[in-house]
């Protein structure tokens, strides 16, 4: 078994096709979008995920990205600060840790720049057709090719098509919070320097914060949605925002000016993933795919980066034995997947709006816990 097909040039998907390069196979990575992604709100790499990047020689390239927080304030409808913070960030946690918060785009951009030279990246192309065999899987593409891969690995986000060509359609596997998140870069008219705004309203709110050049804004709306509505195009996403949000206070009418003319503008539910399993024959879903924790956790990044190695490492194990590699991923990233998972549910907890002390008690731990809730064999980094 050597030709492996990745779908997603994310975060899980480059983790992966780099991870089974190294163990020898030949990964092919292909990606729907014609360029890497751009766009997207902060997220932080936590934990274990620390040391696979370390694993990678990635580490300090991914820091040189990285978000350069020095705290953050809380306001209320007039722009007056009513809270703040030296000591953590709402979107990073404590700043006095060695964990790493960075934009999306940045993140899957340097992981994707990571892979050798001899992993084909094919971006806009994608799956059009799977038909498994007892050989393989006959792969058809958007471009026309038709190709047969030992296994096909779909890290295509939380709303994977492999994943409902494959194992059952989204109602059956998505667990949504009712709301869709709206981030878009501005100019930083604010003058924000390594400073997070949390805008709290009486009627609701939003999040601001620089990237690390302090050149950009990346603003971050949130509208109500479920998972059977279609969100529609760019033009009606931004309808639908402008409509939910024109009556907030604060620079709310400057922002969504400023929205119009976003490139990196999208809008996207949220939702967890839980499947009973994650793979099927010779195929197998990894990240946000199989199990997206929501950007309620923080830790969605984290799950994709060890998942992804865990993935390859037991592929690596057992070669010519998908079956038994498959059932081993699951095995061990199902306990670390469940508790990072349940972080959602404590700050989606009324406690996490009204006492900032919450975070720091109850959140806080629990991210600490979790983090770090799976062992890595440090003999699977040096496999050859």
């Amino acid at each position: 078994m050597k030709d492996i097909l990745v779908s997603g040039a994310s975060i899980a998907g480059p983790v992966t096709a780099w991870w089974l390069h190294r163990f020898g196979f030949r990964p092919v990575l292909v990606e729907r979008l014609s360029t890497g992604p751009r766009g997207g709100h902060a997220i932080d790499v936590r934990g274990k995920a620390l040391a696979v990047l370390e694993a990678m020689d990635l580490e300090h390239a991914v820091r040189a990205n990285a978000m350069r927080m020095k705290g953050v304030s809380i306001i209320d409808d007039d722009g007056k600060e009513v809270w703040r913070s030296e000591e953590m960030t709402i979107s990073g946690g404590p700043l006095d840790n060695p964990d790493i918060e960075i934009l999306r785009d940045r993140l899957a951009n340097t992981l994707v720049n990571a892979l050798p030279k001899e992993v084909p990246v094919c971006f806009g192309n994608s799956i059009v057709d799977v038909q498994e065999t007892e050989e393989g899987v006959d792969v058809a593409f958007k471009s026309g090719e038709r190709r047969r891969f030992d296994l096909v690995i779909g890290a295509e986000g939380l709303r994977s098509d492999l994943r409902r060509r494959c194992f059952g359609v989204d109602e059956e596997f998505l667990r949504p919070f009712g709301i869709a998140l709206a981030p878009f870069s501005a100019p930083n008219t604010l003058g924000l320097k390594d400073w997070q705004i949390s805008y709290k309203g009486a009627a609701g709110g939003y999040m601001v914060y620089p990237t690390p050049e302090n050149d950009q804004l990346r603003v971050c709306f949130s509208v109500p949605a479920s998972l059977g509505e279609d969100l529609g195009n760019r033009a009606e996403q931004m309808a639908r925002v402008r409509e939910r949000t024109m009556h907030l206070g604060w620079k709310t009418g400057h922002f969504l000016e400023a929205m119009e003319s976003a490139p990196d503008f999208y809008l996207g539910l949220i939702a967890q993933v839980r499947m009973d399993r994650w793979s099927k024959g010779r195929i197998a879903v990894v990240g946000d795919a199989a199990y997206c924790p929501s950007p309620y956790s923080g830790q969605g990044a984290t799950l994709a980066i060890v998942g992804g190695f865990v993935l390859a490492s037991e592929i690596a194990r057992s070669p010519e034995d998908h079956a038994a590699a498959f059932a081993r991923y699951e095995a061990r990233m199902r306990p670390f997947v469940e508790l990072n998972q349940a972080i959602a549910d404590l700050t989606r907890d009324e406690r996490f709006e009204r006492d900032p002390g919450y975070y720091g008690d109850i959140v806080v731990p629990a991210i600490e816990k979790a983090k770090n809730a799976i062992v890595l064999d440090p003999g699977d980094f040096a496999r050859v």
